[in-house]
Formats: structure tokens, C-alpha cells, sequence
């Protein structure tokens, strides 16, 4: 029997979800356009292609990570742009934001302070904005910083990159190299054959991305940057740390994704096949030790299944965020769930991290692969800057 559920008022419409693919870091039209602009055209377009109309929309939840053009308006700049006056607000949690928004639209749903709540995720990380930050205590009174990739350097609590977390966690864990590389081997062959049979048909919606004139700039239907390799490719890569090779992470990218969640009712009026019903079950928030951050995930797996009284046997659906394939080695010591039976769908290792929807995407996989399967719980986790871990259980019934 399934616990009760953390927002008993609150349902995701199978069906009426979508995201773009994720093409890498400077490789699409993405790096060349507002991608908050982008994200509101794309969702009107999901809805469009789902049937959803505008007006069923009343309240909007957006998350993103690295700032754009217009960021201070967020919600009602990007309802300006839908062409559908609502309001909403923004939240943003490194790599857990994808999650947290949908989070945040199912508290409102539960809080019946809207019955429908539009969650869209987005960022770009290709030309990131460079900030200037006025600091009078340092030498020199101003310092330019690269947002993003200043960010990806430095740990607040130890001033250490993430690959060096990375290195940290596979030596704490006593991993081997020749784990990850077959981690990340599966992981490609797992994406592979999923887009072989399909399956992004249903998750993925391409994208013409146009000019401010309004011509054509180029079209986005594709994970650019995401090729075959071979096992010998990735033993043959060169070691950046401890089991960290450009093989065994991911890379930045481009994307959005955009899901609804509504009242049980209204689910079952706007989805395509009413008879599925998608709730959240539960979440938990962890901390690892200082520069362990893919640990943290585990430990917040742990504390929610120990909380909901649930064993992770009775997990259909295991979809992670896993930066570097030492989470994957790190989550089945912890828990003793083979790395073989995460990500049957593909994950962000493989098609990429564009920050703000990747664990959105995660999701609407996880999702529809639980219904392939006839139901079951989906477990979504992953991790965040800051050694910080999340999960989150969705029933799919």
C-alpha cells in the first residue's frame, strides 16, 4: 500500500508535459537567442500540441539558474510572451531547481491558491552574462565574474571545483576507474536504444528558433553534442581526478521543460488518457560532508524511503541526475540498488545539463516509462551545489 500522499490535492495531467532537447554548450540557435523568450513561446506551443488551451493556465512556476535579459520580470515577463496575463513566481536550486518547481506548483495546487500551475524550467548556458559585483572590502573595488562557469569552480565551503567532489567521493568510496567507464558505456547504450525505439517521441517536442525578424535561425530536434562511444573510447580518456574523465561527466547545455499540475479533476479533463493518475508521494533534502556532493543523493533517498516506510523493492522507475558516473557507483553502496537499473530511459550524464530543467526532463521520462510499465512509483533524485541532495516519489497509477 502506497503512503499518503504529500500534496493529496494536487496531480500532474499525464501527457500534457514537453521538453526541448538539450543541445550542448554553443553547438545550436539556443546560444543565440533570450532563452527566457524562447522557454514562453515553447510552452505555448507544448500546450498547443497537448491540447491544453491557454486560458486553462492560472498561475505560473518558473526555475532557472544562470540570469538572461529581462530576468527581473521572470513570470510575468514569460506570461507577456505566452500571451497569457497570469501571475507566477521564480525558484531556483542549482541542479535541483527542475524538481523544486514542480514542487513549489503542487504546493500552490495544494494550497488552493490556484487549481492549475503551468511549472516551466530553462536556461542557457551557452555566452552566459558575465557580472560585475562592487565589493568596497576587496582590493579592487569591482571583480568581474563568469557566472557560470566561475559557479562550476568553486565550492563555498572548500573553494574546490566539482570534479574535484567527484574524485573526493570515489576515493572516499574506494572506486575504480573501470567502473565508471562502464557506467558511462551503459548510460550511452541506455540513451541510444531508447531514441531508437522512439520513446523521446512522446517526452520531446522539436523547435524552429526564429530571429526577432522572424526568420529562420536555425531548428532545435536533437541532444547535439551526444555520440555513440565505445568502452575502449572512454578506458582511453584521459583522468581529470579520481575516476573523472570527460567521458564520465556531462556537459553544459541548452533546453526547457514544462509540465502542469492541477486538481485530480481537472488532470483527468485535460489529459489525454484520463484513467492515469500521477501524484507526489514524498520528498527529502540531505547534506553531505563538505566537497562530497555525489553522496548527498543517497542520503536523501535513504531519509525519504525510511520516512514513507517504504523499501526501494518497490520502486518500478529509478531516474537520477548523475553529473558524473561516481554518483551512480556512490547510490548502489549506499543502497544496494545496481547501477544497471538506473536511467533505463536516459539521463543527464549522456544529453546534458543546462541547470534549470534537467531534473524537469528527468522526470517526464521517469514518468512516461512508468506508464509503458503499467504503473508504479518513480523515484527522481539527484544532486545540487552545495553537497546537497534531493529526492522526490511520484505514484503512476
Amino acid at each position: 500500500m502506497s503512503p499518503p500522499a504529500l500534496f493529496p490535492r494536487a496531480r500532474i495531467p499525464y501527457g500534457t508535459w514537453g521538453s526541448s532537447y538539450f543541445p550542448a554548450w554553443q553547438t545550436s540557435a539556443l546560444a543565440q537567442v533570450n532563452i527566457g523568450q524562447f522557454a514562453g513561446e515553447s510552452m505555448g506551443r507544448v500546450l498547443g500540441l497537448r491540447g491544453v488551451p491557454q486560458r486553462e493556465l492560472e498561475y505560473l512556476v518558473l526555475g532557472s539558474t544562470v540570469p538572461w535579459h529581462w530576468k527581473f520580470w521572470t513570470a510575468p515577463m514569460v506570461a507577456s510572451i505566452m500571451g497569457h496575463r497570469i501571475p507566477g513566481f521564480h525558484v531556483e536550486q542549482a541542479c535541483a531547481t527542475g524538481l523544486q518547481a514542480v514542487l513549489m506548483g503542487a504546493a500552490t495546487v495544494e494550497a488552493q491558491s490556484h487549481d492549475t500551475v503551468g511549472v516551466l524550467t530553462f536556461d542557457r548556458t551557452s555566452d552566459s552574462p558575465v557580472g560585475v559585483f562592487p565589493e568596497r572590502r576587496a582590493y579592487e573595488r569591482t571583480q568581474a565574474i563568469a557566472d557560470v562557469w566561475d559557479n562550476f569552480g568553486f565550492d563555498p565551503a572548500t573553494g574546490k571545483a566539482m570534479i574535484a567532489a567527484a574524485g573526493m567521493t570515489a576515493r572516499k568510496y574506494r572506486i575504480e576507474r573501470g567502473e565508471t567507464d562502464e557506467i558511462a558505456f551503459l548510460r550511452h547504450q541506455q540513451y541510444f536504444d531508447t531514441k531508437e525505439r522512439g520513446f523521446f517521441n512522446k517526452t520531446m517536442v522539436p523547435f524552429d528558433v526564429l530571429t526577432v525578424q522572424g526568420r529562420p535561425l536555425g531548428t532545435v530536434d536533437d541532444d547535439v553534442g551526444v555520440k555513440p562511444v565505445s568502452l575502449g573510447q572512454l578506458r582511453a580518456q584521459r583522468e581529470l581526478d579520481t575516476c573523472v574523465t570527460s567521458g564520465t561527466q556531462t556537459h553544459a547545455s541548452d533546453g526547457m521543460a514544462c509540465l502542469l499540475v492541477t486538481t485530480e479533476g481537472r488532470a483527468k479533463e485535460l489529459s489525454p488518457r484520463p484513467e492515469i493518475s500521477i501524484r507526489l508521494v514524498g520528498k527529502a533534502e540531505a547534506r553531505a560532508q563538505p566537497s562530497l556532493m555525489p553522496e548527498a543523493p543517497g542520503i536523501a533517498v535513504n531519509r525519504l524511503m525510511d520516512r514513507l516506510g517504504m523499501k526501494l523493492d518497490d520502486i518500478a522507475v529509478f531516474k537520477n541526475h548523475n553529473p558524473f558516473a561516481v554518483n551512480d557507483a556512490v547510490f548502489q553502496r549506499q543502497t544496494g540498488v545496481e547501477w544497471t537499473d538506473l536511467n533505463r530511459t536516459g539521463c543527464s550524464l549522456v544529453w546534458g545539463h543546462p541547470q534549470g530543467p534537467t531534473l524537469t526532463r528527468s522526470l517526464i521520462e521517469g514518468l512516461e516509462e512508468a506508464v509503458e510499465l503499467g504503473g508504479g512509483h518513480v523515484l527522481l533524485f539527484g544532486c545540487a551545489a552545495g553537497d546537497v541532495g534531493i529526492a522526490a516519489l511520484f505514484e503512476v497509477s
